[in-house]
């Protein structure tokens, strides 16, 4: 899979109607309808793009977002959901973070409490990261193998490409130092907790 596949299912994923799970199943029906080794290919420019996310302006953007309580894996499930926006998003986004303002789906959240946030609401989507080693589980038939195959697959895509000198990620890291603009007036809301501690 190369990276205009990849950035074609990503832009149809943030189109496509439907809840969270529904727009994953479509994702999961489209990788199963290619070899196994597009799947593996899909899941390593998938980590690709979400390492150029691992910025210092982007992290504080996902934290403030967030209420301020945004941990590591919480911004690799950020990260996830920001790929799953489309490239022309994804790519303007890590240019300058204070496009992630105008983003319709930041916007319906501002002036609302945590609490209230759906879970499809969340600017994390973490089962997006297990799609493709489902997708190659059922197509090898390596249920039982606690995700070895898939894992010795993904690493040796990430050395061939290594060996081609080939630029997986999409976007170079922008390393922007600052807190967007918008970020103090659409994310407010009060909140001293994270959603998981909700129902405790």
């Amino acid at each position: 899979m190369d990276e205009k596949s990849f950035w074609a299912l990503m832009d149809e994923l943030s189109r496509r109607p439907g809840d969270r799970t529904e727009r994953l199943n479509w994702l999961r029906e489209e990788l199963l309808r290619q070899p196994a080794k597009a799947g593996v290919e899909f899941q390593a420019r998938l980590e690709a793009a979400c390492e150029a996310v691992a910025t210092d302006g982007l992290w504080r953007a996902a934290n403030r977002i967030e209420g301020g309580l945004c941990p590591d894996d919480g911004f690799d499930y950020f990260a996830l959901w920001l790929v799953a926006q489309g490239r022309g998003t994804y790519e303007a986004v890590i240019a300058d973070p204070d496009v992630l303002a105008d983003a319709s789906e930041v916007r319906a959240l501002a002036g609302r409490h945590l609490r209230e946030w759906h879970d499809d609401e969340w600017p994390e989507w973490e089962e997006l990261d297990y799609v493709a080693q489902e997708v190659f589980d059922e197509l090898t038939g390596q249920d039982n193998d606690c995700g070895d195959a898939f894992h010795d697959a993904l690493e040796a895509a990430r050395a061939a490409w290594a060996e081609g000198d080939e630029t997986v990620g999409a976007t170079t890291r922008s390393g922007v130092r600052r807190l967007p603009r918008e970020w103090g007036r659409l994310c407010s809301t009060p909140s001293s907790r994270r959603r998981d501690a909700f129902s405790q």
